[in-house]
């Protein structure tokens, strides 16, 4: 499915430095700019559902206003005129929020969430919604209210989830630059899918204020790009806390990032995972390799993070169960049957297996905060397999390297979902692919507050393996 790609001399494949270059000295219309976008979106929303709604008419006159400041004088900076999506879990003013579910499918929010309001304060221009499972519940993006988002790369493997449809829009160039939202890897595995960088941030550095509990707080709206040169401005123009996240109140300064000459990194090949895909494992490697050849040290470290699995399990299953509990009693005809096997685990979870799972939360944090005693980053394969297979059943077993592997978290993405409960900054960056073409991709951990380490890190890995650069016009 290549032709689902952008040329790389189109408008839609450009880096965002490049048009924000352009639209600066107004050689480049942001009106130029949404019709390229939306004339794609209009070319590929048949073949690739990754979008719920649209907004093209208020997108064009944002576009239009873009270009009148612009000219004015009046450049608000590198994301002014530039489009964006926002995945269906996030609400967004006068813009129909469904998240992804039947339940909701008519609701139009009256506020913005933090990272939309800033994004629209820089001038940056929202398109539509994308695709996501009923709140996020899995991590393969399709649903009875929308149906099947498809991997640009091959419509037989899934896109991931449950940002799929934020991923597979940047990566077929239905705009530059996407929030997803990550509750246990959403933001990570359809980036390592689509091959797309994607961020979990440190807790509390980009607001996400949806969550009823803010204490118990394990889900992030974050940035998703083609490159790491288009995430940070997107990043920069998100984080900063907000006085009403008890996670944001106060950040410290994040440290300068190291030399990679001066590294301790942890190489964390499994988390407790018996299977681990060939491909996977021989593209981490290979990224250690890497670091290791400009001077980085390299330890192999470990935690059980599949362990960890029945505590994740708890935690969602209650969270979703007080959410919906009343529309599973009264409208469960409009709930999506994976989403109600999980609600109706949810049924018989006690006030001590929640304490349990708080319990077992804080005690893979005091391991990981152990592991950054030693090490200054950790580096793991995003995914133990490349994208399953689109029709995989999510509450069956995978199979990875020809082997019955285990459960879809703990056998595929036993990686991500630990980082949401500790609150460690993790980046997905592509690295690689399979024999076959599909992506594949590296995660990098730090500290908290040590995201521009691992931006420093990501562009080394993408410097060494991107074969061309993209055409830009002059």
């Amino acid at each position: 499915m290549t032709e689902t790609f952008p040329a790389a001399d189109d408008l839609t494949a450009l880096p965002l430095a490049t048009l924000s270059r352009l639209i600066a000295d107004r050689q480049l219309s942001p009106v130029e700019l949404m019709q390229a976008v939306l004339t794609r979106i209009d070319a590929l929303q048949p073949r690739l559902n990754a979008f719920i709604t649209l907004c093209p008419d208020e997108a064009m006159a944002a576009a239009r206003q873009a270009e009148a400041d612009i000219a004015a004088g009046h450049n608000r900076g590198p994301l002014h005129g530039v489009p964006f999506s926002v995945k269906d879990l996030t609400p967004t003013a006068g813009l129909r929020t469904t998240y992804g579910s039947r339940l909701f499918d008519d609701f139009v929010p009256k506020t913005d969430a933090v990272p939309v309001a800033r994004l629209k304060q820089v001038g940056a221009i929202l398109i539509g919604k994308t695709t996501t499972p009923a709140f996020g519940h899995k991590p393969l993006t399709e649903g009875e209210l929308f149906g099947r988002t498809l991997n640009p790369y091959d419509a037989a493997r899934t896109c991931g989830g449950s940002s799929g449809g934020a991923a597979v829009a940047v990566a077929s160039g239905q705009g530059p630059l996407a929030l997803g939202s990550d509750g246990g890897g959403s933001i990570r595995i359809p980036a390592a899918c689509c091959g797309v960088v994607g961020l979990k941030a440190t807790l509390g550095v980009i607001p996400n204020l949806a969550a009823p509990d803010l204490f118990s707080a394990n889900s992030y709206i974050g940035p998703m790009a083609r490159r790491l040169d288009d995430l940070e401005p997107l990043y920069a123009a998100i984080a900063g806390g907000s006085h009403l996240d008890p996670y944001g109140l106060a950040h410290p300064m994040a440290p300068p990032p190291k030399p990679i000459s001066s590294l301790r990194i942890g190489w964390m090949p499994r988390v407790g995972n018996r299977m681990l895909d060939p491909e996977c494992l021989a593209a981490a490697e290979a990224a250690c390799a890497l670091l290791e050849g400009e001077g980085a040290a390299v330890e192999e470290v470990s935690f059980d993070a599949v362990a960890l699995e029945p505590a994740f399990l708890t935690l969602l299953r209650s969270a979703l169960l007080a959410r919906l509990e009343h529309d599973l009693e009264e409208r469960r005809f409009l709930i999506d049957a994976s989403l109600k096997a999980a609600l109706e685990a949810g049924r018989s979870l006690t006030a001590v297996d929640l304490q349990k799972a708080n319990a077992a939360r804080s005690a893979c944090f005091r391991a990981i905060q152990a592991l950054f005693e030693k090490v200054d980053l950790l580096l793991s394969p995003t995914l133990a397999a490349p994208p399953l297979a689109a029709d995989q059943d999510p509450n069956a077993a995978v199979t990875i390297a020809g082997e019955t592997a285990g459960s879809i978290r703990g056998a595929w993405y036993p990686y991500a979902y630990p980082f949401n409960l500790t609150g460690h900054p993790a980046l997905a960056v592509p690295f690689g692919s399979t024999a076959t073409g599909l992506p594949l991709s590296v995660q990098l951990v730090g500290p908290w507050y040590g995201e521009p380490g691992l931006f420093a890190v990501g562009r080394r890995l993408e410097a060494a393996q991107r074969p061309k650069k993209l055409l830009e016009r002059q």
